[in-house]
C-alpha cells in the first residue's frame, strides 16, 4: 500500500467527520425542492434592499422554463447564461434543470470574438444574457442560428435601492428581438410538467479558467454539484439558512459551487453584490451578517485595504475560504490582523467542481520551512491525491511532483472534445500544479507545471522568487514570468505592484533578491506595475504577462 492509499489526511479531519461523505440529494433540484417546501416565505436571495423568498425564486424559474418549453427547448439543449451575480443567474440555472437542459456558463465579461467562441462551442438553443451585454454581441448571436430564444436581464432587476447604480453606474439598455426577463416574470404561466433529471446527467457547462489557453467546457453532472456542495457543508460545519456572502463570479465554478449550490443545499439565503466592490461588500456583511464566503485572495485584499473595514464589523464572517490562486503566508497574516478571523485555503479546479482540499475551520494551515508555501490543505471526503513524477509514479512525501486527484467531484469530461491528452481519464484528474505532500497528509501546491523557467540549466519555479519579493515591505503582490533569453534560455522576469502609499525601485528589488537568492534565480528584470493581469476568478494571466 502506497502512502496515498493509506490517507494520512484523516487524522487531522474536523471533529465527528470520517473519510466518506452519504450524499443526501440526487441532483441541485432535489435540494431546492427541499428548501421550498420546508420554508417557502423564507428569505433564499438579498439583493440591493430587496429580499427574494425560495417562493419567488420559484415562480421566477418556472416562468423561465415555460419559455423556453414555449421555443421548442428540448431535454439535453443549452441554456447560455450569461449574466453576473444578480438574481437572474438563479433563476437560469433551475430553469434550465426543470426542463431537463444544461446551463451553460459564458462569462458577461468576454469580448466579441470570445463570446463568439463560446456560442459556437456550446450551440445553445436559448440564451440568458444581460440586456447591456447583448448590445455589444447582437448581431454574434443572431449569426449563430442555433439560438431560437433570448431573453435579456437588466442588473437593476430587483434591485431596491441606488447602490447598484452610484457604484456600477448601470443603466437599462434596451434590446430589439428578445424577451426582457421582468416582463416574462410578470406574465401567468400555466402549470408546467418538470423534468427529473438523473445525477449522471450533465447539469452545467462550466468554462475553465483560460489562464493557460482559451477556455473549455467541463462537463460538471448534478451528482458532482451536489456531491461539492454537500463537501462544502459537511467540512466547515455551517448552519442551515445562515446566510452566504458571494464574492465570486457565479459564472465560474467557485461561485456557482461555493455559494449558490452550498445556499440550496442549507437553505440559507444568498448575498449578492451584482460584482465584487469592497465597498458594497462591506455595507452587506453589516447589514445581513454572512457566516460563509468563498473568494480569490485579491477580494480579501481589497476589502482590508477598505477604510472602513474593522475586525468588529465582520466578526458574522466566522467561516472565510481563499481559492483560485496561492496565499502568501505574509499576506494572509495582513489580511487576518485587518479583518480579525481567519483565512483558511481551498484548493481545486474547474473541473473538480470546485473542491478537492480545504483545510479544517479554525485550524492554522503549516507552512513549509523550504519554500515558505501555506498549505492548500487536505483531500476532502472520498478523495484521493497523489504526487507523482513524469512517469505517473508516485513520489514519497516531501518530493515534488504533479498533483494528480480522484473523486466523486471530477467532471465527465470536456464538452465537444474528446482529447488524447485530455487531463481528465477514468475519473482522475492531473491538476498541471507542481506541488508535494508532507509526511502528515498535508498538501502543497508550489507553482503550475508550464510556469517552470530553464535558465542555463537551472530549474527556477516563479513561486520562489515571487515569496521572496512578496517580503519585501513595499510590495502588495508580485507575478514571475519566464522570458526568452539568447544566452541562459530563458530568464525569469517579475511584475510587481506595491502596496498604497509604498515606494521603491527597480533596482533596490532586485538588489533585495540578490542578497536573498542564488545567483541564477534572482530576476534582473522587474517592472513595476499599477495592478497585475487577472481572471475573473483571481488568477494571475501569466500569459498576458509573457
Amino acid at each position: 500500500m502506497s502512502v496515498y492509499e493509506s490517507r494520512p489526511w484523516l487524522a487531522h479531519y474536523p471533529t465527528g467527520l470520517s473519510g466518506h461523505l452519504d450524499v443526501e440529494y440526487g441532483s441541485p433540484l432535489d435540494m431546492f425542492d427541499e428548501a421550498l417546501a420546508s420554508a417557502p416565505d423564507s428569505p433564499a436571495i438579498h439583493y440591493f434592499g430587496t429580499t427574494l423568498s425560495w417562493a419567488d425564486v420559484d415562480a421566477a424559474s418556472d416562468a423561465v422554463a415555460h419559455v423556453l418549453q414555449e421555443h421548442d427547448f428540448a431535454v439535453g439543449d443549452r441554456l447560455g447564461i450569461a449574466v453576473q451575480n444578480g438574481p437572474a443567474i438563479v433563476f437560469g440555472l433551475l430553469a434550465a434543470w426543470k426542463v431537463g437542459g444544461v446551463a451553460a456558463l459564458i462569462s458577461p465579461m468576454y469580448k466579441r470574438s470570445e463570446f463568439r467562441k463560446a456560442l459556437d462551442d456550446f450551440t445553445p438553443t436559448a440564451l440568458l444574457v444581460l440586456d447591456e451585454v447583448h448590445a455589444e454581441v447582437a448581431d454574434t448571436v443572431a449569426d449563430t442560428g442555433s439560438i431560437r430564444l433570448v431573453v435579456t436581464a437588466s442588473p437593476l432587476d430587483f434591485a431596491g435601492n441606488d447602490d447598484l447604480q452610484r457604484v456600477f453606474e448601470v443603466s437599462r439598455v434596451p434590446a430589439n428581438g428578445t424577451v426582457e426577463l421582468l416582463e416574462l416574470i410578470g406574465r401567468r404561466s400555466p402549470e408546467m410538467v418538470r423534468h427529473v433529471p438523473a445525477p449522471d446527467d450533465v447539469a452545467v457547462l462550466a468554462p475553465t479558467s483560460g489562464t493557460t489557453g482559451p477556455p473549455k467546457g467541463a462537463m460538471l453532472t448534478h451528482r458532482n454539484l451536489t456531491f461539492s456542495a454537500q463537501a462544502y457543508r459537511d467540512w466547515t460545519g455551517l448552519k442551515s439558512g445562515e446566510p452566504i456572502l458571494c464574492m465570486s463570479p457565479i459564472f465560474h465554478v467557485t461561485g456557482l459551487v461555493g455559494s449558490v449550490m452550498l445556499a440550496l443545499s442549507m437553505r440559507s439565503p444568498l448575498v449578492l453584490t451584482h460584482r465584487f466592490d469592497a465597498g458594497l461588500v462591506v455595507d452587506a456583511v453589516r447589514t445581513w451578517r454572512p457566516a460563509f464566503s468563498v473568494a480569490a485572495i485579491t477580494a480579501y485584499i481589497a476589502l482590508a485595504d477598505h477604510p472602513d473595514v474593522s475586525p468588529e464589523a465582520f466578526t458574522s464572517l466566522r467561516l472565510r475560504y481563499s481559492g483560485g490562486a496561492p496565499v502568501m503566508p505574509e499576506v494572509a497574516e495582513r489580511i487576518e490582523e485587518r479583518l480579525g478571523g481567519m483565512i483558511h485555503n481551498v484548493y481545486g479546479q474547474t473541473e473538480s467542481t470546485s473542491p478537492t482540499h480545504m483545510v479544517p475551520p479554525g485550524v492554522l494551515a503549516p507552512v513549509d520551512p523550504e519554500t515558505g508555501a501555506l498549505s492548500v490543505g487536505l483531500p476532502i471526503f472520498d478523495t484521493t491525491t497523489r504526487v507523482v513524477d513524469d512517469n505517473g509514479e508516485p513520489l514519497p512525501p516531501g518530493r515534488i511532483g504533479e498533483i494528480v486527484t480522484a473523486g466523486p467531484q471530477i467532471a465527465a469530461g470536456y464538452w465537444n472534445r474528446n482529447d488524447e491528452d485530455s487531463v481528465l481519464k477514468n475519473g482522475e484528474m492531473r491538476t498541471g500544479d507542481v506541488g508535494f505532500m508532507d509526511a502528515d497528509g498535508w498538501f502543497f501546491v508550489i507553482d503550475r507545471s508550464h510556469n517552470l523557467i530553464n535558465a542555463s540549466g537551472y530549474k527556477i519555479w516563479p513561486f520562489e522568487i515571487e515569496q521572496v519579493l512578496q517580503s519585501h515591505p513595499a510590495v502588495l503582490e508580485t507575478a514571475v514570468v519566464g522570458i526568452p533569453d539568447e544566452y541562459r534560455g530563458e530568464s525569469p522576469r517579475a511584475y510587481v505592484a506595491l502596496l498604497p502609499d509604498a515606494t521603491t525601485t527597480v533596482t533596490e528589488l532586485i538588489e533585495f533578491c540578490r542578497e536573498r537568492m542564488a545567483a541564477y534565480k534572482y530576476p534582473r528584470e522587474i517592472e513595476i506595475v499599477g495592478s497585475l493581469p487577472r481572471t475573473a476568478t483571481g488568477k494571475v494571466l501569466r500569459r498576458r504577462l509573457r
